[in-house]
């Protein structure tokens, strides 16, 4: 399937408010409701949405602790690759992995309770022998611009 400036529109919309009403979507790009509402089944089916889901006010719920942390693994072979990414899978804490061009090899993003959760976290993934190195962690004091949508008619101009 061929994007057109209409259907990254309609994503981009959609990313901003998944709980947009059709009526409502079709005004935001200009077509009128049937039309609109067959780009999006065809994107849907098409997977390039994949999911929706709602965003959580995660500081209304109770004091967390936000982490990002770099890794740096002792050997650079896909199996080391591979056993580390499974093990940081499971756990629930990290919210996004990033393999980066750095002097480390992967950029993590850790939202926990607090700080003995995360060091306990460390220490569990430094314990298991999944060929760390080294680890080290960047405390968030505050998030002052956080967007949960990506820019996409910039990245895709049509």
């Amino acid at each position: 399937m061929k994007l057109d400036r209409i259907d990254i529109k309609i994503l981009y919309e959609l990313q901003k408010n998944g709980r947009i009403t059709n009526v409502e979507l079709a005004e935001l790009v200009n077509l009128s409701p049937s039309p609109c509402l067959m780009r999006v089944k065809k994107l849907q089916a098409e997977r390039y949405i994949v999911r929706y889901s709602a965003q959580i006010d995660i500081a209304k719920l109770g004091r967390t602790l936000t982490v990002f942390t770099e890794i740096t693994l002792k050997n650079h072979r896909q199996i080391d690759f591979a056993r580390f990414l499974a093990a940081v899978d499971k756990v629930d804490a990290a919210v996004e992995c990033h393999r980066v061009s750095a002097r480390y090899d992967y950029l993590l993003k850790f939202v926990t309770g607090g700080i003995a959760e995360y060091q306990a976290i460390v220490e569990r993934l430094t314990d298991m022998d999944i060929g760390i190195d080294k680890c080290f962690s960047f405390v968030v004091l505050k998030s002052p611009i956080i967007k949960a949508h990506m820019p996409l008619p910039s990245l895709f101009p049509m």
